[in-house]
């Protein structure tokens, strides 16, 4: 893949694949017509890539009409293009076995890029690539274990493996509205109290429950509704099974998601995409705003210090836990590897992961609370594991020293 340079090309281009293979970068005209304005218009010429990055994420902050939004977000989907190759191919990697290739986790995350967005505080100072990074392989990771239940189970198995978060979660995003969902989720419910799989494995495959059980179920919901819906009606077979099949569907939906296209036709109109009304003449004041007010040198200051409290707090560790960390974050090991390697169980290696993480976040906590007088609360202890990962992926993904030998 041959890495682009201009920023022009940073901001507008996007991959395209043959087969699992890079093919070229391809540039999307409406993207390119809107960065090339702002650069025209900008009184800086030598703004960095990582400063246009934080001013289209605070743009897309700021902007409310989901029509402008998208063209923020399609520059900040262009500018993350090879971060999220690098991490797709890492994925890949790590999970042989899997049926999806670099292309497939490539899409994945790409598809979930608001979601990303959404995560990153750019006014912590941090790369959105290296925060891109890490967010993209738990997106990959997670999706990966949504889809390979979705591939092999059941509809009654998907049922009886969900939780009630994630099936109210399903049931708001397919529009069901409150009242219907309270019914929904005691019919599911009763279906998991009463529908208890025999075999002690093998239940990916569940078939669908007998008929007795099914007058079990109803019986159970009808005696439960009183106490939880009281104006609920009582509940036939029929009813009841059409509830549970909605509930899997909706959770199919949820968990795996259709794509769409930022070049999608705007609803309601015959022509047109949501790339075409591009950012109004506002900004222009918020660019040059930016450009005023830019405290970047400060915080980068602040994430020079914070790196250089990370790299002593690891210094300080044994040299076990040390090659643990570079294990895990550089040579791209999983947990069960780390294992067989170590010939150890993988818990123990979860648990030993755990407590370097807390204590990395401890010494930032610290360092925050003397240095920039911050109380380490919830939400600010939070945000700094949020940063702690970031800063470890991208610390270990720069080139190192081989890992030196577990002990």
């Amino acid at each position: 893949m041959q890495p682009r340079t201009a920023l022009l090309a940073i901001f507008s281009t996007f991959l395209q694949f043959e087969t699992d293979h890079v093919h070229t970068w391809a540039s999307d005209s409406k993207l390119r017509r809107s960065m090339q304005i702002q650069l025209e218009q900008s009184s800086q010429r030598d703004l960095s890539a990582k400063f246009w990055s934080l001013y289209w994420h605070k743009l897309w902050r700021a902007e409310s009409q989901p029509d402008s939004q998208k063209v923020s977000a399609g520059h900040l989907s262009a500018y993350l293009q090879e971060t999220c190759y690098w991490t797709a191919q890492k994925t890949a990697a790590r999970f042989s076995s899997s049926r999806y290739g670099v292309s497939d986790y490539f899409q994945i995350a790409m598809a979930q890029v608001d979601k990303l967005l959404k995560g990153f505080n750019s006014d912590q100072g941090f790369n959105l690539q290296n925060y891109a990074s890490a967010t993209f392989a738990s997106l990959m990771r997670e999706t990966l274990r949504q889809r390979r239940e979705i591939d092999i189970c059941s509809d009654w198995a998907l049922l009886r493996k969900l939780s009630q978060k994630r099936l109210v979660e399903a049931l708001k995003n397919n529009g069901v509205p409150q009242e219907t969902i309270d019914r929904y989720v005691l019919a599911w419910t009763s279906f998991k109290a009463i529908y208890v799989p025999q075999q002690a494995t093998g239940t990916q495959k569940l078939e669908k429950p007998a008929a007795e059980v099914w007058i079990a179920i109803a019986t159970q919901y009808n005696q439960e509704r009183t106490q939880l819906l009281p104006n609920a009606t009582a509940i036939t077979v029929a009813d009841l099974e059409a509830i549970l099949m909605t509930c899997a569907k909706a959770a199919r939906a949820y968990l795996y998601p259709a794509q769409i296209s930022i070049n999608t036709p705007r609803p309601g109109q015959d022509a047109g995409e949501f790339l075409d009304q591009l950012p109004n003449t506002e900004q222009a004041s918020l660019l040059e705003e930016m450009i005023a007010t830019e405290t970047i040198q400060t915080r980068q200051n602040q994430h020079q210090q914070i790196g250089k409290v990370l790299i002593a707090a690891i210094q300080d560790l044994d040299q076990p836990s040390q090659s643990l960390l570079q294990l895990y974050y550089s040579q791209a090991y999983t947990q069960q590897q780390i294992a067989e390697k170590l010939e150890m169980k993988q818990y123990t290696i979860s648990r030993r992961l755990t407590k370097l993480r807390k204590t990395l976040l401890t010494a930032l906590a610290t360092w925050s609370q003397d240095t920039l007088h911050i109380s380490p609360d919830s939400d600010v202890l939070k945000a700094m594991s949020s940063s702690l990962e970031e800063w470890l992926t991208g610390h270990y993904g720069e080139p190192a020293p081989t890992a030196p030998a577990l002990e």
